[in-house]
């Protein structure tokens, strides 16, 4: 998973500027209800004002083709949260059809005459999502799993577009089985597989809609494939259970039924793409001459074009082959950054659609005709107040680590009208099997351009990208190693003649946010500041408060908190238990329903670091979950995070 930017001002929104007055008659921004603040100065309305162009771009993200005219369900966000549009031409007016207090997930047509469509919705970010389906003839909405506490996802469509098949919890919320439903009927919902772990999910349908293909996902370096048949439920290994250290990803059947292209890294240090022979079980590697891990595969509806991308160093290039010939190449002249999304139209005419985003132009949608190479842009998503061209685009930079290990990342330099060596961000993504990649840094712009402060996300060890040894190298006992590597990078900013070592703030979320709290303590002469978002401050106390559907696939990246020689070595390396040694100002922010890193891993973390004496600042977002995802919570954040830096990393008086 790329992780452009994903945690530092990472997608929040807007808090009202109602004007209390304070004791020098400065108004300022009133946080609202639902928010958590304590430590926080009151933060004045003209930092909200001088941030505002800043905050007001939006993004667009492809969905879904209309089975049998040229239109599409985009999501994008008009109002506090993203919901579903409808887009009957490019460049069009996007027609919002759903309204909802939270953010609405996807937006999938039913294949056959897209007379409804499905979406997932949770409550305050607490990841349960339900689905639903939306009528278009009378815009209603009506519930199709259980609607309690459990999380539902997919779905994935047959081909004729009369059932689907998806993944829920809501048997005993930690196993997550395969269901099989018909959306205009839900009593027709019927648990086809049982199983044992929070890992499993449907990937796709055989022709004949007999067997579904179903993976088992353990850990980023190792899951299983296997067909279910739909009628018994009888499930048949494609990949040796037995087998271990091998990943598999992007499985489609064939048109034919034969086989099923998929990625993975069998024999292999990178994802390649790969066709199997359900038949004979003859592996066919496709793409031997690209070093670099391919990640998307899509196959058009009649088997004739099969689209596919690669992960070149954070940088996504996109490929087309023929599934016959398996003859493939890139598609020239695509700007550089990110694409996802990919999805051919059912019409099998050749138009691929993707989402693609840049440092200089937020996430939109695009359509390739692959018979041209021609590239249409469908949405141009507004970037409120900012000027493509004063956008920084990012330098990729590497260094040595302390075992010689050679480790990059992206810097985005400021605004050339500053002088003198620039303080210094480093931003780390979370994961850890993530990346950082070139991509919109959004607010953070305002960063770069109005506060000079130069930014810089390194790649660990542990991101993807880089091979499957490179991710390995932070498991279980060698945690600390990747803490080393931005203790490498501090090494390496002290001899940039345009850094200034001494004005360095640390950032991140989630396991970025376990990051910034290690290098708080490890390094906490070495920088001014630390901003940790939904961060884990102890392996123990997060494995065994974490949702039960995702223990176990955190344990085999982290470590078991039950064996003794990894429970000492979470005790020893606890940010929480060396909070004594962070005597820097540290801000904490936390959503108040996170299923993923619970917020007494924020708290605990907060509240011991008070103890010494040093500021702490803390908001919480009561109606948020992994991050924060609804404008106005993300807004006041911002406002937050930019008086925070110039308090503690640019000296300024508050």
């Amino acid at each position: 998973m790329k992780n452009p930017a994903l945690f530092l001002l990472p997608v929040l929104l807007a808090g009202q500027l109602t004007g209390s007055t304070v004791a020098l008659g400065q108004t300022v921004v009133k946080p609202t209800d639902n928010l958590v603040v304590e430590g926080l100065p009151p933060i004045p309305t003209s930092v909200a004002e001088g941030v505002k162009r800043y905050t007001e771009s939006r993004s667009a993200f492809f969905t879904s083709w209309h089975p049998t005219k040229q239109e599409m369900l985009i999501g994008t966000r008009f109002a506090n949260t993203p919901q579903v549009h409808r887009l009957t031409m490019p460049m069009g007016a996007r027609t919002q059809l759903t309204f909802f207090d939270e953010p609405v997930n996807g937006g999938s047509y039913d294949p056959k005459a897209g007379a409804y469509f499905l979406f997932g919705k949770d409550v305050g970010g607490n990841e349960f999502a339900q689905l639903y389906r939306y009528d278009l003839a009378d815009g209603t909405v009506t519930l199709l799993t259980d609607g309690g506490r459990s999380q539902n996802d997919g779905p994935t469509w047959s081909p004729s577009g009369s059932r689907i098949a998806y993944g829920s919890t809501r048997r005993n919320g930690g196993d997550r089985d395969v269901y099989v439903m018909n959306p205009l009927d839900p009593k027709s919902d019927r648990l086809v597989l049982q199983v044992q772990g929070g890992g499993w999910g449907a990937i796709d349908w055989s022709p004949d809609e007999k067997q579904v293909l179903v993976s088992e996902y353990l850990s980023v370096n190792e899951s299983h494939l296997y067909l279910v048949d739909v009628a018994s439920g009888q499930k048949t290994e494609l990949t040796p259970r037995s087998e271990t250290g091998v990943a598999y990803g992007g499985g489609v059947f064939s048109k034919d039924g034969k086989g099923i292209f998929l990625t993975t890294d069998k024999d292999s240090e990178f994802q390649r793409l790969a066709y199997l022979d359900l038949a004979t079980k003859k592996w066919s590697f496709l793409t031997d001459a690209i070093r670099w891990d391919v990640e998307q595969v899509e196959l058009s509806k009649d088997g004739k074009r099969l689209a596919f991308t690669t992960n070149e160093a954070g940088v996504t290039k996109l490929h087309l082959m023929d599934p016959k010939t398996r003859q493939y190449k890139p598609v020239p002249g695509l700007p550089v950054g990110n694409i996802g999304g990919l999805n051919w139209h059912p019409d099998n005419s050749g138009r691929l659609a993707l989402t693609m985003a840049t440092a200089r132009s937020t996430a939109d949608v695009f359509v390739l005709n692959a018979n041209t190479n021609a590239l249409t842009r469908w949405t141009e998503s507004e970037l409120g107040g900012i000027v493509p061209s004063s956008v920084s685009e990012p330098k990729l930079i590497t260094w040595k680590s302390f075992d010689g290990k050679e480790i990059s990342g992206f810097y985005y330099k400021p605004g050339a009208k500053f002088r003198g060596k620039r303080p210094v961000i480093i931003n780390i993504h979370g994961g850890p099997e993530g990346q950082s990649s070139p991509s919109f840094l959004g607010r953070s712009n305002y960063v770069l351009n109005e506060l000079g402060v130069a930014m810089i996300f390194p790649n660990v060890r542990g991101s993807t990208g880089y091979g499957k040894s490179f991710v390995k190298l932070d498991n279980g006992l060698k945690r600390k190693d990747s803490v080393k590597d931005i203790g490498a990078l501090l090494d390496w900013i002290a001899q940039q003649p345009d850094l200034d070592a001494s004005r360095v703030m640390v950032t991140g979320g989630s396991y970025g946010g376990y990051m910034t709290l290690a290098c708080a303590v490890d390094y906490n002469d070495r920088i001014r500041c630390a901003l940790d978002v939904v961060g884990i401050s102890d392996f123990k106390t997060f494995l065994q408060n974490t949702e039960s559907y995702r223990r176990d696939l955190r344990r085999a990246e982290y470590g078991d908190e039950r064996e003794p020689e990894m429970a000492t070595f979470f005790e020893q390396i606890a940010p929480l238990n060396n909070a004594a040694k962070i005597t820097k100002p540290l801000f904490v922010v936390q959503g108040g329903n996170d299923p993923r890193v619970p917020r007494t891993e924020a708290l605990q973390m907060a509240n011991a670091v008070r103890k010494n004496g040093s500021p702490v600042w803390y908001l919480e977002a009561k109606d948020e979950g992994h991050g924060f995802r609804k404008k106005g919570n993300q807004d006041f954040l911002f406002y937050t995070t930019v008086q925070f830096i110039k308090q503690f990393l640019l000296n300024e008086a508050p």
